[in-house]
């Protein structure tokens, strides 16, 4: 658990215990609250519920895991969830349902948690942090949306390597195809978390900003990222689902050359077993019974199959 209280874009106090965070607000009238709860239990979130007058419903998603990303209204709170990401092979998430109130933040981290949320930017601008929960809550989208398209990034990078030993003749090796196929996975899971941000920024922006001139621009650049984002995700699966589509077509053409090919060399075999066949029945030819006529039939067999391998050559069958 972390919290923190600031006073007129100061830092005053941290690491105080969640159930000191409504006495303090009302200490410090001018004040407001950060509390971070990771993987609260029932009671401590029920609890704070009491404290700020929490809705249940609200309160409900947040104990509830895979809640979609979204931004509710209350009556005299919001309810935002969303996804921190990141992304080293395999992209890690983390769900994150935040209590918006006029004075405080209050944030619940839900198993697994697996990024962690870097907000040193709070700190780095007090004339910014003087908007108070508003700025609190752009500070964590703006994390969280640097996040997804760091690693929306890293995943369109991932896909050079598999593009380079792709591009090239004859079927991709199988292992670069199965790393295709998960990166397409990935990419549809990270979306899920992404798709929706563009419009949950700015839905915060319209509600938190409204009266905040100085702080629009700072949420309208979020959105910006945010869209970024997700046209990167959507070029990313164009990109590898084309690329999966390409070798698909470059191993039917593979196949259509070994079959080509197989067909070519059995017209060969054909040639002299139709010749040997046909000496072989009881119609006499010449050479019948005689040593010489072995030299020409296998002159036959010979000459025409050079031929036919020749013409097939020529047409690049062989």
């Amino acid at each position: 658990m972390s919290s923190r209280l600031y006073v007129k874009g100061r830092l005053v106090a941290e690491e105080f215990d969640a159930a000191e965070a409504g006495a303090r607000l009302r200490a410090e009238p001018g004040a407001v609250l950060w509390l971070d709860l990771v993987d609260p239990g029932p009671d401590e979130l029920r609890a704070l519920a009491a404290e700020f007058e929490l809705h249940p419903l609200a309160v409900e998603d947040a104990l509830t895991d895979r809640e979609r990303p979204k931004l509710d209204r209350y009556h005299n709170h919001l309810f935002l969830n969303l996804y921190a990401v990141a992304f080293d092979d395999e992209v890690r998430k983390t769900e994150i349902s935040a209590f918006i109130t006029p004075r405080a933040l209050i944030t619940v981290r839900k198993p697994p948690d697996e990024v962690a949320l870097h907000l040193d930017r709070w700190d780095a601008d007090e004339r910014l942090a003087s908007g108070g929960v508003d700025f609190l809550v752009y500070g964590l989208l703006d994390v969280v949306v640097d996040g997804q398209y760091a690693s929306a990034q890293r995943i369109d990078e991932s896909m050079d390597g598999i593009e380079d030993r792709m591009i090239g003749e004859g079927a991709a090796p199988r292992d670069v195809r199965r790393r295709g196929f998960a990166l397409r996975r990935t990419l549809a899971g990270l979306r899920r978390a992404v798709a929706p941000m563009p419009d949950v920024v700015r839905e915060a922006g319209r509600a938190l900003a409204a009266d905040e001139h100085h702080l629009r621009p700072y949420y309208r650049d979020v959105e910006d990222h945010a869209r970024r984002a997700v046209d990167l995700i959507e070029h990313s699966r164009n990109r590898i689902t084309e690329l999966l589509d390409d070798d698909l077509a470059e191993q039917s053409n593979a196949l259509n050359d070994v079959t080509r090919k197989l067909a070519a060399w059995a017209a060969i075999i054909a040639i002299p077993t139709a010749i040997t066949g046909y000496f072989g029945q009881n119609v006499p030819y010449p050479g019948y019974e005689k040593w010489w006529g072995f030299l020409i039939s296998t002159a036959c067999i010979v000459l025409t199959g050079s031929g036919l391998y020749a013409y097939l050559k020529r047409r690049n069958w062989l």
